[in-house]
């Protein structure tokens, strides 16, 4: 009687550590995906090297997470609808497109066409143009699919007649650079530097007097972002 007890309170003493484990594990995993002032090291850098290349942190990419990039931090939240804390949680990391920490995020062969549809587009209508430009042109795009007066899919918005220059001139079937694919996945996580734009254009070849009456909301590099 007495060791069946004996080994009943070692069992529970067991089930209560393993329980102490895992909650100290899953509690390891959210603090290693959540950065704020203090943090240091190489996602700090990569989180400052994303903000540096939008346009959102102007500062030194040195690894270090410092009042500047919680300011840069916040910025970028609050361009981005996300809640201003200057904290790079889980939801600020996935609009960076950084992972979370959360486990594998094996992406589809849909969300692989995605990407690769909407990096073409942005690699032939802003090829040349700053990391930020080439981010929002592929958030005009994804603006236009929650917009209701355009079609509700990445492949409707693009194959709509007359949208996008590109896919008249042969551009659209030229090689698609590198940065265009970054771009693109930038875009599909929720970064817009546009400001939330549906149209854009480049004033110097512009012929269409109807879009300069859009209102304009941003200007990046050649192309002006317009509401």
């Amino acid at each position: 009687m007495q060791h069946r007890r004996t080994r009943l309170i070692l069992a529970l003493i067991a089930l209560f550590l393993t329980n102490i484990l895992i909650i100290t594990l899953f509690q390891s995993a959210a603090q290693a995906a959540t950065y704020r002032q203090g943090s240091t090291g190489e996602a700090v850098r990569t989180i400052q090297t994303k903000l540096k290349n939008w346009g959102y942190y102007t500062g030194s990419v040195d690894g270090i997470y410092g009042s500047a990039t919680t300011e840069a931090v916040r910025y970028f939240q609050r361009t981005n609808g996300l809640t201003a804390d200057g904290v790079a949680g889980p939801a600020t990391l996935r609009a960076l497109g950084m992972p979370t920490g959360g486990g594998s995020e094996r992406p589809s062969a849909a969300q692989n066409a995605e990407v690769e549809l909407l990096a073409r587009v942005i690699s032939a209508e802003a090829r040349g143009e700053p990391y930020s430009g080439q981010v929002a042109v592929g958030a005009v795009i994804l603006n236009r699919v929650e917009h209701p007066s355009f079609p509700s899919t990445i492949s409707g918005v693009v194959y709509q007649p007359g949208a996008f220059t590109c896919m008249v001139d042969g551009q659209f079937d030229e090689p698609v650079a590198d940065s265009a694919r970054r771009a693109a996945q930038d875009a599909l996580n929720g970064a817009d530097p546009s400001g939330g734009a549906i149209y854009y254009f480049n004033p110097s070849t512009a012929t269409s007097s109807w879009i300069w009456s859009r209102p304009l909301i941003t200007t990046i590099g050649n192309h002006r972002f317009c509401a």
